[in-house]
């Protein structure tokens, strides 16, 4: 297994920064981790809950929530499972990763448990 010191050293540069962004705000999450693997990291908590996933130009973020959410509308269709609906963002830098996408982080985080 890859450690995430190991996968920051290997993710493209368009990646890191956003992916640094991310894993500080999983570190509010009291019971998640984070587990890098090729395609990307893995939020956990009881399952995966979000993940980012290396794009050729950007990240992809999927977070997975119990309630379909319009706003912030996603670059993909939402997908619904069941009870869980699969909401997809098109991160090129930090700063798209947002309050509002922080905040739904949240949300998943507590949707998981």
């Amino acid at each position: 297994m890859m450690s995430l010191e190991e996968w920051l050293e290997t993710s493209p540069d368009h990646e890191r920064p956003v992916a640094e962004k991310l894993i500080d705000l999983v570190g509010y999450l009291p019971d998640a981790r984070i587990e890098p693997v090729q395609v990307g990291l893995f939020i956990k908590r009881s399952s995966n809950f979000a993940q980012l996933r290396t794009m050729t130009k950007w990240s992809s973020f999927t977070i997975k929530l119990g309630r379909e959410v319009p706003r912030p509308a996603p670059d993909r269709k939402i997908q619904r499972m069941g009870s869980r609906f699969f909401h997809t963002y098109n991160l090129h830098r930090p700063e798209d990763l947002t309050e509002t996408l922080a905040e739904l982080l949240g949300e998943a985080y507590d949707f998981d448990e």
